[in-house]
């Protein structure tokens, strides 16, 4: 079982039979939190709208005891900013880690600030996978030089192409509409790459019409991208 709530942004929670995980949390209502099961909470990044702190106060208030949390953030993230009383994994890019119940945790370096989460949870016999890209994305600008954007996609393409082929059950892909003519460059490449069950487009800045105008220029992806006001 993997339920996903959508809460705002890139900010999602996870819930499997006996854990959550809380992604990217920015603002926004979490879903009510069964006390009984652990949380994890992921933080791809330092910038504002990926982490916020405030997280934690709001675990507490629904009675989730502190040794049923833990924190994986990014390297990039201040220490001052870490929750206190809560275990912290420190994330690094391209690396690779074992949570406390022995959940597996992968690292991708990103395009912008920290690190993309591949998190493999043990579902009974099974292995369930979990993507959060965070930033990482092909960021190409209309303002930026022809190097720069080069560059950008073939150092997104290099990140992607290391999980090409990877079976994934839950996606989480940036669709920026500030990019304008280029806002689905990056989940189109995710898309040809990765063996993906469901994908939830985030990070499209309160224009959530931008999902709509990807699936009717390719419906091919209806069956996999997912309106995520929807959920």
């Amino acid at each position: 079982m993997l339920r996903v709530t959508y809460i705002y942004h890139s900010g999602f929670c996870v819930e499997t039979e006996e854990s959550y995980f809380i992604f990217d949390y920015y603002k926004g209502q979490l879903p009510v939190l069964d006390r009984r099961k652990r949380v994890y909470v992921f933080a791809s990044h330092f910038h504002h709208d990926h982490y916020n702190p405030e997280v934690f106060a709001l675990l507490r208030q629904q009675g989730i005891p502190p040794e049923n949390i833990e924190a994986v953030l990014a390297a990039d993230i201040r220490k001052k900013k870490y929750p206190e009383g809560i275990n912290v994994l420190r994330a690094g890019g391209n690396r690779s880690y074992t949570l406390s119940d022995g959940t597996n945790v992968e690292t991708l370096y990103s395009t912008d600030s920290g690190v993309a989460y591949l998190v493999t949870v043990k579902e009974g016999i099974k292995d369930r996978v979990i993507y959060h890209a965070g930033d990482l994305n092909d960021w190409r600008w209309e303002e930026e030089s022809e190097e720069y954007n080069h560059n950008m996609t073939a150092r997104y393409r290099r990140e992607i192409d290391k999980i090409a082929g990877r079976k994934i059950d839950v996606a989480f892909v940036p669709l920026d509409v500030r990019q304008e003519e280029d806002y689905d460059r990056g989940i189109l490449y995710f898309l040809e790459k990765v063996n993906v069950g469901c994908v939830y487009p985030m990070h499209y800045w309160e224009h959530p019409e931008v999902i709509e105008k990807f699936l009717e220029k390719y419906p091919k992806y209806q069956e996999i991208v997912k309106n995520t006001e929807r959920i």
